[in-house]
């Protein structure tokens, strides 16, 4: 991987502090294009996209450094603190591939907010299983994780192909009509 891939960063409702601090951790390895837009969902005060040009895999981060991802993620903690509890914040992490894999992190408890980020590393031990062919629908073309507070971990939410879209349910995958 070589060094200032392009990544984008949109978002509503975030201080220029806070992309101040993660254009920093960013630009080492990143070229980054910022784009300010109109808040587009009610339920949250704050929203932040991010695009990362590459695989979720472990070569990803290694690449990055976990040291400097561990830092991503605390600008991600404190940004969720300085806006307290209820919907006030989501951040939506885009890793290209085939299939793309997106994390969207949107709970309303801070502690579980915190853990989300902390388990999202977790996810690569269970990416060979969750990518499984056999186990997937044909050509999936983007998957979504969301963090389950029950369960305390993340799940499979949903997937699309270029025609059809699907739901997680239990152990399959359910087509939406």
């Amino acid at each position: 991987m070589s060094e200032n891939v392009k990544t984008t960063l949109r978002y509503y409702g975030v201080s220029p502090w806070e992309i101040e601090v993660l254009y920093g951790f960013l630009n080492s390895h990143f070229t980054i294009v910022q784009d300010e837009i109109e808040a587009d969902d009610e339920n949250f005060v704050s929203f932040l996209d991010i695009d990362i040009p590459l695989q979720f895999n472990e070569a990803f981060f290694q690449w990055f450094d976990f040291k400097r991802w561990e830092k991503v993620k605390a600008v991600f903690k404190e940004m969720k603190r300085r806006r307290g509890s209820g919907n006030a914040l989501k951040i939506v992490i885009n890793f290209s591939g085939n299939p793309k894999i997106i994390f969207t992190i949107d709970i309303e408890d801070k502690q579980w907010f915190d853990n989300a980020l902390e388990k999202i590393d977790f996810v690569l031990e269970l990416l060979p299983y969750h990518m499984d062919p056999k186990k997937i629908p044909a050509e999936i073309s983007q998957i979504i994780y969301k963090f389950d507070p029950e369960s305390i971990r993340w799940r499979l939410d949903s997937a699309s192909s270029e025609n059809k879209k699907y739901t997680f349910s239990g152990d399959s995958w359910n087509e939406i009509t």
